[in-house]
């Protein structure tokens, strides 16, 4: 059987993200494991999916200006490979515009949108002609054209702007086209920070410290994590810098008892094991059996046998033990890991208005199995202050027996906004995490 071409396997992996709605790592990994492209290949892929998924609005917003139909008439095929070619075209400099109007009327071709083909080959060509991409007036609308520029919808760019300034918005829409960093954590049961680094790079793998947390370290270009021999024995999991902050703040000791309220994939849970040496006991609980088979399948290469698996909806499960520490890091809308999942930005409802609710519920639940004097951490992945302090202030004022529990922050972490000490707001272009929220209440 003949090999697909990149631009083929960009364009399948882009319709399977927009017909269903699915998460583009996981999409693009299914569409390049299914085809035996080169590494070269995997690579051109690989820029122009996520580059297109970054910059489609800037894309849309540019087509229609050189397009003599309105492009949300278009079919959805036309509509990718057109913001394919554009891609290419101003984003892309090893592929010259020529060569990118005629791949796109081939794209066509080769799916049967032969109808299509003039169409792609004329609004492309259009382009080619321009002067460049343009962007909307900003005197006309600062949300706007802010919303194309970094192609981020405008009610999220309009709460942003409202929540934490301009200053801060920028420097978060900055950070939507920077790739994040890959950062592990060492498995301490197993090894130490400075023996793993060694171990890799006698394997050729970039990995350095993590000054400010104590295992924690940053790794290079890895191809495949899991093809990694470290990785494979359990020397180390992948967990990003400010889930790693928040399982430190938990504070844990050997021997204590620990509810993890939504844990899979289990990142947590396993950083939490090695802060607890592995004595005590974690209650891993999840609303999908299939996803706590990752925690399950972590913790046995990790050599972690202190999880306990409970599959149920923490927002109404009654059968906790008592726990001297719980973390609810509930599940969210996502906007502290657009980085990672461009395609959250598209999503029609990404919950900004139903989740508070689950995530107060789940808040709450959890909250009557915490033990006299024990500590709760409430987290999220998100900058939404209405799923982030919200819902904890609104916490401690309707649970009396609760008290705000003050978060020894890591030196060399910076606060971005002025908040209650209680509480930790991270922002991907101040420390290099994810975008997340962290707070804390102790039990009197």
């Amino acid at each position: 059987m003949m090999s697909k071409s990149s631009r083929q396997l960009a364009f399948e992996a882009l319709m399977r993200v927009e017909k269903e709605q699915a998460y583009s790592n996981i999409m693009l990994n299914v569409v390049l494991s299914e085809n035996n492209a080169d590494m070269r290949d995997k690579a051109f892929t690989s820029v122009l999916f996520y580059g297109v998924l970054e910059k489609k609005l800037l894309l849309d917003y540019n087509l229609s200006r050189f397009s003599e139909r309105p492009i949300n008439k278009l079919d959805k095929e036309v509509l990718v490979i057109l913001r394919m070619g554009l891609y290419q075209m101003f984003f892309m400099d090893s592929v010259p515009m020529p060569a990118a109007v005629n791949e796109s009327v081939k794209l066509c071709k080769d799916n049967k949108l032969y109808s299509a083909s003039g169409y792609a080959n004329g609004v492309l060509r259009r382009a080619s002609r321009s002067d460049g991409l343009l962007l909307p007036d900003r005197r006309k609308g600062r949300n706007k054209y802010l919303a194309i520029k970094y192609s981020c919808p405008e009610n999220i760019i309009k709460m942003w702007r409202e929540s934490y300034g301009d200053d801060i918005t920028l420097g978060i829409l900055e950070s939507l086209g920077n790739k994040p960093p890959i950062t592990a954590r060492v498995n301490t049961l197993k090894t130490d920070t400075d023996s793993l680094i060694l171990s890799l790079h006698e394997n050729y793998i970039q990995a350095e410290n993590f000054p400010i947390l104590d295992g924690c370290i940053v790794l290079g270009e890895t191809g495949s994590i899991e093809a990694i021999e470290q990785y494979s024995g359990g020397l180390f999991h992948v967990q990003d810098i400010a889930s790693q902050i928040c399982c430190r703040l938990l504070d844990v000791k050997s021997g204590y008892t620990v509810i993890d309220a939504c844990s899979a994939p289990g990142g947590k849970a396993f950083t939490i094991a090695q802060y607890m040496g592995n004595r005590g006991k974690i209650i891993s609980c999840d609303l999908y059996e299939n996803r706590l088979n990752l925690v399950e399948h972590g913790a046995k290469r990790l050599g972690i046998d202190i999880i306990e698996t409970v599959t149920a909806d923490s927002s109404v499960y009654g059968a906790f033990p008592t726990a001297d520490r719980i973390i609810c890091d509930v599940p969210c809308s996502g906007l502290g890991i657009m980085r990672r999942k461009p395609e959250l930005r598209y999503k029609n409802d990404l919950g900004l208005d139903s989740l508070p609710n689950l995530q107060y519920l789940i808040l709450c639940n959890c909250a009557r199995f915490l033990g006299e004097g024990g500590i709760l951490i409430y987290s999220t992945c998100t900058l939404n202050p209405a799923e982030n302090g919200m819902n904890i202030r609104r916490f401690l004022s309707e649970h009396d027996e609760f008290e705000p529990y003050f978060l020894s922050v890591p030196n060399g972490i910076k606060r971005g906004i002025e908040e209650p000490d209680n509480e930790l707001t991270l922002f991907p272009h101040i420390n290099r995490t994810d975008g997340f929220f962290i707070s804390a209440v102790r039990r009197k």
